[in-house]
């Protein structure tokens, strides 16, 4: 498992809180594995509560008919990767 940035692990406690995921621990979801599937399990109705959560937090949408959602949530280090360069400041 690699580590997480201070980045990820923010946005991993944000995923936890939530999605309430409370058998999950913020610290041990690996940035590289998959969210969805085989990786963390979640589903499209968790992507839309995630998407909603990183709007408040971070001050910008994520589109849900972009094509670039299958990238941008394939791991928390992926979707780190997207609000570091799109949070507003």
């Amino acid at each position: 498992m690699s580590q997480q940035s201070p980045a990820e692990h923010e946005l991993a406690q944000l995923l936890v809180e939530s999605l309430n995921l409370e058998e999950v621990e913020a610290a041990s979801i690996d940035p590289e594995a998959p969210l969805f599937g085989e990786g963390l399990g979640l589903d499209s109705i968790d992507a839309l509560e995630l998407a909603l959560a990183i709007s408040k937090q971070y001050g910008f949408q994520l589109r849900s008919d972009s094509e670039e959602n299958r990238r941008i949530f394939a791991s928390l280090r992926s979707l780190s990767a997207h609000v570091d360069a799109n949070k507003a400041l």
